[in-house]
């Protein structure tokens, strides 16, 4: 019989006084400034829903990035 394994935790919970690995303060410390390439995570899109809306964030051959709905 295979084992049952529960499924990944897609939205694991941060500690309250680090910011998650990805995050970065702004110097100005305006926002976090997250990389790219963590949230590409080696694709070449990846899917980000905002507000119930699905939006596509595609990185260019050209090393651009471009955000779609």
């Amino acid at each position: 019989m295979a084992s049952r394994h529960p499924p990944p935790d897609l939205h694991p919970q941060a500690s309250p006084t680090e910011p998650p690995p990805a995050a970065h303060r702004h110097p100005g410390g305006a926002a976090p400034v997250l990389d790219s390439q963590s949230l590409l995570q080696g694709q070449g899109s990846v899917a980000i829903l905002h507000h119930g809306v699905i939006y596509r964030l595609q990185a260019t051959k050209l090393g651009k990035l471009i955000l779609t709905k």
